[in-house]
């Protein structure tokens, strides 16, 4: 059997679906382990590149473990809609851990994956040992929320992977010029999955009735309260250089209030960065093995 790097593993949600989680290097139980959380609509194939670097070439070598959010990637789609929100999600993060037998670890959350961050760190602070922040913050810039909203209304649906890879690219690529045709390639793999003869963006399309409903014109809620919750916690923040979603004003903010935050921008690219490409993993690294 081919070895991907990694160990497909399921569990069960505190209220019955089978969520889905990628292992990488599960048996590197001496070091302290990585989890990563993904964006609004991804899933863990979103880290594919950088696991396996984190677990095989990065010194000392982890274990990764990335997950499926409920109706994302390979986990169950969930019949009430009302539950794909921060908390249920940050409770499958928790119920997860537990099924790994992860009492502490190091976290990287992409956008949402961040927000769910900033919820654990309010419910379960012992969790957390080092934290990755990707283009995130307790502010979120209402424009770059809307073009979220617009870009995944327009469902896209193509006809094969090559096609898969154009439309990225045509859509996304002023934001990520910084990108290779091998890059938006492996973009396509990551974002899109083939069933039933179709390839279709892998995630329950209620997800995005969802955001359809929310109302962009009030103000969005932020999170500094549970952000002030880290402060005791080392964190790296990753900017794209293009970013609409998380605002300089934000990070200036963040780095008053967190002396010790670490920002590094993500050059030649927008919302959320890929954190293999350019250095990043690489940066990520010496950020999660340095000594507390």
């Amino acid at each position: 059997m081919h070895d991907h790097g990694f160990t497909p593993k399921t569990f069960a949600s505190t209220d019955g679906l089978t969520l889905y989680a990628r292992d990488y290097g599960a048996h590197l139980t001496e070091t302290m382990p990585i989890i990563c959380l993904p964006g609004l609509t991804r899933n863990a194939r979103d880290f594919h590149q950088l696991a396996l670097f984190l677990s095989k070439d990065a010194s000392p070598p982890r274990r990764v473990v990335s997950m499926d959010y409920r109706g994302r990637g390979e986990s169950d789609r969930d019949p009430k809609v009302a539950n794909y929100n921060l908390m249920t999600e940050a409770q499958d993060v928790i119920a997860a851990c537990q099924v790994f037998d992860i009492t502490q670890a190091d976290f990287i959350g992409t956008s949402r994956g961040g927000l769910i961050l900033h919820l654990l760190a309010a419910m379960q602070p012992s969790l957390l040992h080092r934290i990755v922040l990707n283009d995130i913050g307790p502010c979120i810039e209402v424009e770059g929320l809307r073009q979220i909203r617009n870009y995944l209304s327009r469902r896209h649906r193509p006809a094969d992977w090559p096609s898969a890879a154009a439309a990225l690219k045509s859509i996304h690529g002023m934001a990520f010029p910084i990108l290779q045709d091998r890059d938006w390639a492996e973009m396509a793999q990551a974002i899109y999955a083939e069933r039933d003869g179709f390839i279709d963006a892998d995630f329950d399309q209620a997800i995005v009735v969802q955001l359809q409903s929310a109302d962009l014109d009030q103000p969005l809620p932020d999170l500094w309260a549970q952000f002030d919750q880290m402060l005791s916690i080392p964190l790296l923040l990753i900017r794209g250089e293009h970013t609409a979603l998380l605002s300089s004003e934000t990070v200036v903010e963040m780095q008053r209030r967190h002396p010790s935050l670490s920002v590094v921008t993500a050059a030649g690219q927008g919302h959320a960065p890929l954190l293999h490409i350019g250095g990043l993993a690489h940066d990520i690294a010496g950020f999660l093995n340095a000594a507390d």
